[in-house]
């Protein structure tokens, strides 16, 4: 695959800045953010009881696309994650539906976790708290990624901290019940593929990790290394802080739960707790949100590099080698969706975006060959069946602006391509 290069020839390159522990922090910031607070209310409505099965098969999915990404990143460590392994792999075309699609709905994405903070840190102005946000990240993330992954390893650590006292008060009360994990009739196979579909929102953020694959070092190396153990230590904290939830509120509790954490401790009398779950949640927010512009600013890049997108947007900052004006146009966007948007209808629209993009990440995995560093061919296939499968049991209202926006992204493409071919003939 040939370098970038700028007009005059020479390389035009982020810098490999990034070490494993490093990336590691990155997908856990992505990952280890508002999800877990946000995303097991509406799933304990989909699935009951069933709960924590969505959580294991959002898991597994998320597993199956892990191992396929970090296949592909080690292969190909450009920016751009699957935007590049499908261009790759599976043609123009693929390629560039798997950067709409994470554009899109990681954008959507970024919105959700703007307003999720301004929830959090001041309910009455969410989205002037959001705007806010926004801008300062944008802001962090022009300065450097090196700057980035250090802000991100604090955010990270007061996150787990945080997760750490919940589960901790809640597992050693006295009204926690055990029994109340028990797997009952209010759990449905369709529920619990809704519940993981949801859940697969608070797992996606390993991406991160493939998507700075320029900006790391050693990436045949550090990727594959990265990719599982940012997954793994996510998969153990969701698990133990459900458990946690479920064992004090019980399925019918969590549905209730405005804000399943912080009702969490209070039913079991830690009400000085529940300010402290409170900031956490806005500083995990703001961690994912931080992770969130870096993945969808380098998949601009690379688009903008290959002309999908307007190539101005392709410059590399001679002094931070950052992607700046990437950056200021996806903080613009954002910005513009984080005084607007509904938070929920973001979170169910960028789901189905980001599994569809896995989708043709896993289908690209597929063509390796042993000598590229194939993963078993279970893998691939199992997560593109599973992105599929939990893409189509998403609310139905998620299920048709996803397909609606992605069919545009396709009409798009075609029409540009039909109008290159009618200009060069």
């Amino acid at each position: 695959m040939s370098k970038p290069s700028t007009a005059s020839g020479v390389p035009d390159e982020l810098q490999r800045r990034l070490g494993v522990s490093d990336a590691v922090v990155v997908g856990l910031g992505a990952m280890i953010g508002a999800g877990i607070f946000a995303a097991l209310a509406p799933a304990a409505h989909a699935a009951g009881s069933g709960l924590l099965l969505g959580l294991a098969l959002a898991a597994v999915v998320a597993y199956c696309n892990a191992t396929s990404s970090a296949r592909l990143a080690a292969r190909y460590p450009a920016s751009g994650g699957t935007y590049v392994y499908g261009r790759e792999r599976l043609g123009d075309f693929w390629g560039y539906l798997a950067g709409w699609g994470f554009v899109v709905g990681k954008t959507a994405s970024c919105a959700a976790m703007a307003l999720t903070v301004g929830s959090y840190a001041w309910p009455g102005q969410a989205h002037a708290v959001a705007v806010a946000a926004v801008v300062a990240l944008t802001a962090v993330n022009y300065a450097g990624v090196h700057k980035s992954a250090l802000l991100t390893r604090v955010i990270v650590a007061v996150v787990l901290a945080v997760l750490a006292a919940v589960a901790i008060t809640a597992l050693t009360s006295g009204t926690s019940d055990t029994a109340r994990l028990h797997i009952g009739s209010d759990a449905s196979f369709g529920g619990v593929l809704q519940a993981a579909g949801l859940l697969f929102f608070a797992f996606a953020g390993y991406a991160r990790i493939a998507t700075l694959g320029e900006e790391v070092r050693n990436p045949e190396r550090t990727i594959p290394r990265a990719i599982p153990l940012a997954l793994g230590i996510t998969l153990v904290v969701y698990t133990v802080v459900a458990i946690a939830v479920l064992t004090v509120l019980g399925p019918k509790g969590l549905v209730d739960a405005a804000a399943p954490l912080s009702d969490a401790v209070k039913a079991v009398g830690a009400d000085r707790l529940a300010p402290v779950v409170r900031v956490g949640a806005a500083v995990a927010a703001l961690g994912s949100l931080l992770a969130l512009i870096l993945g969808v600013s380098r998949t601009t890049l690379a688009m903008a590099r290959d002309h999908h997108l307007p190539h101005a947007l392709a410059a590399v900052h001679p002094r931070f080698k950052v992607p700046h004006r990437a950056e200021l146009v996806v903080g613009a966007v954002v910005a513009i969706l984080a005084a607007t948007a509904d938070v929920r209808g973001a979170i169910g629209f960028s789901s189905f975006g980001v599994l569809a993009y896995y989708a043709i990440a896993n289908t690209s995995a597929w063509t390796l060959t042993p000598a590229e560093g194939r993963p078993n061919r279970i893998i691939p296939a199992v997560g593109l069946i599973g992105c599929l499968v939990l893409a189509f049991a998403l609310p139905t209202f998620s299920v048709i602006s996803g397909t609606a926006v992605i069919a545009l992204g396709a009409a798009v493409h075609w029409a540009r391509r039909a109008l290159d071919a009618h200009s060069a003939s």
